[in-house]
Formats: C-alpha cells, sequence, structure tokens
C-alpha cells in the first residue's frame, strides 16, 4: 500500500513538474507567439531595448532566409546535374568534370 501511494505521489510530482515546465516563461519551452510575448514582457524591457530587439531578430530571420534560399538553389543546381547525367547516360562525377572544364576554358 505504502509503495502504491509513493507511486502515485511520484507520478504526480512529474506530472506537475512537467506542466510547471509547459506553463514556465523560460524562452527554450516557447513555441507559439503568446508564449514568446509572455517571455519578452517577463524581461520587461524599455522600448529602446526592444526596439533592439525587434532589430536584431529581423536581422536574424533575414540572414535564416538567405541561408534557406541558398541551400533550395543548391538542391535544384544539383537536381539539375543529375538529370543532365541521366540524359547523357553519364555519372554524375563525369558531368561535374565536363562543366569545370568547360570553366576554365572560358
Amino acid at each position: 500500500m505504502t509503495t502504491d501511494l509513493d507511486l502515485q505521489s511520484a507520478i504526480a510530482a512529474l506530472d506537475e513538474y512537467g506542466y510547471e515546465k509547459k506553463a514556465s516563461t523560460d524562452l527554450e519551452q516557447a513555441r507559439n507567439k503568446q508564449q514568446m510575448g509572455k517571455y519578452i514582457k517577463s524581461l520587461d524591457y524599455s522600448l529602446r531595448r526592444l526596439l533592439i530587439l525587434q532589430e536584431t531578430v529581423n536581422e536574424l530571420v533575414e540572414e535564416k532566409k538567405h541561408e534557406l534560399a541558398q541551400q533550395e538553389n543548391i538542391q535544384t543546381y544539383k537536381t539539375k546535374i543529375i538529370n543532365l547525367s541521366r540524359e547523357f547516360n553519364i555519372s554524375y562525377e563525369d558531368v561535374l568534370t565536363i562543366m569545370a572544364e568547360l570553366q576554365s576554358t572560358k
């Protein structure tokens, strides 16, 4: 009987901890706009610091968008090379070699 009560107490404590962790104002736990807003409000930043934060976030977002666009372009380029290798029935590496040779002759 005591072990059942201890087990139930332990499970209840873990459940409570999980709830507290989800409901905390920790940025790592924020998964939506409302949670992010609650966290930022808890920082109690002045307008000046909020503007700096906004500028920094905007720069990071633009940087991330640029990185994703670059990855997309690279993947598109690789796909085009793969399609060329299939079209001419040669290996991917051979297509790269031919392209490098053509570039060096220009």
